[in-house]
This record gives structure tokens, sequence and C-alpha cells, in this order.
């Protein structure tokens, strides 16, 4: 059984339902488009490939995705799949649904320039804390729930997540 992440501090919570979570995608695309090129938009599985594929989708251009995890909350992240050889010389948007410390968008980045790509920018829908990257669609210090992501199987049915109903319980 996973362990439960321990409850954040109390910062209030957000919740993301589809459409919101378009308009967001659609927004961060327009600011990406105004400002940069790319020609591969690299998506940080799990959660930044949903925001990835759409933002290359409405960029239309190339996606690809990279995976990287943690093992518990509070953890470094570390990378479980690096980005695919075929950045290399080519302009790169690299997508995250989130961003707080920045250790997962750093980490990342850092498996991205070692392939030398001809540019790499960041971009997140939803900038939660003190890293900026280059782009963010949508700012706030509340906890994020992705509508992907608020439900999980567990014992045969599908239920919220334990943490976030924690986090919904410490918020109410």
């Amino acid at each position: 059984m996973k362990k439960t992440p321990p409850v954040p501090p109390v910062r209030g919570v957000l919740e993301v339902d589809w459409p919101f979570f378009g308009e967001i995608c659609r927004a961060l695309a327009l600011k990406v488009a105004r400002a940069y090129q790319p020609e591969i938009v690299l998506g940080i599985a799990k959660a930044g490939v949903i925001p990835g594929v759409v933002i290359a989708s409405i960029l239309d251009v190339e996606f690809a995705s990279m995976a990287v995890t943690r093992h518990s909350a509070g953890d470094e992240p570390m990378l479980v799949t690096g980005p695919p050889p075929s950045i290399n010389g080519r302009r790169v948007l690299l997508v995250d649904e989130t961003c707080d410390s920045g250790s997962t968008m750093r980490l990342a980045l850092n498996e991205v320039r070692a392939l030398h790509p001809s540019a790499v920018f960041s971009a997140v829908s939803f900038r939660t804390g003190p890293f900026m990257p280059d782009f963010h669609a949508f700012e706030t210090e509340h906890q994020i729930i992705l509508p992907w992501d608020r439900e999980v199987f567990r014992d045969g049915e599908l239920v919220m997540r334990p943490d976030y109903a924690e986090w919904l319980r410490g918020n109410a």
C-alpha cells in the first residue's frame, strides 16, 4: 500500500475542472506562440504530458515526453526516462503541469540541455511557488487539484485521492 504524503501547510485548494484546464492550456499556448516558436513540445510525465500534448496540438508541433518521479512527497525528483535524442539542435518547449520549488523543472532542464537543443524554454500551467518558469498561464499559492488526478482506483472503485481529501478537509 502506498504511503499517503504528508498534508501540506494550509494554503487553500483550487479544484480545476476540464473546461478551466482547457482554457489554461489555450492561454499558455498563446503566450508561448507570441514569444517563442518551438519545434517540439516535451511534456514531463506524468501530469505534464497532458498540458504538453494539448499545447503541442494548439501550436501544431511535434510532441515527446520524458519521465521524472519522486518516491514519496518531499523526496528529490529522479529521472526515469530522459528526453529523446531527436531534440538535439531543435527548439524545445519543456512543459509541466505545476511548478513550486522548481526541483523537477531544474532536473528536466539539465537533462534536456545535455542533448544540445538549439534553444529550450520552460512552461507550466500553474505556477504555485518561487520558481519562475519562462512561461506560465496561472499563478496561485493554492494547492492544485487537476481533473485527471482527482480520483484513483482503490479497492475496486474510484475514490478521491486520499491526500486531496485531506487537503480539502484541512481547508473546509
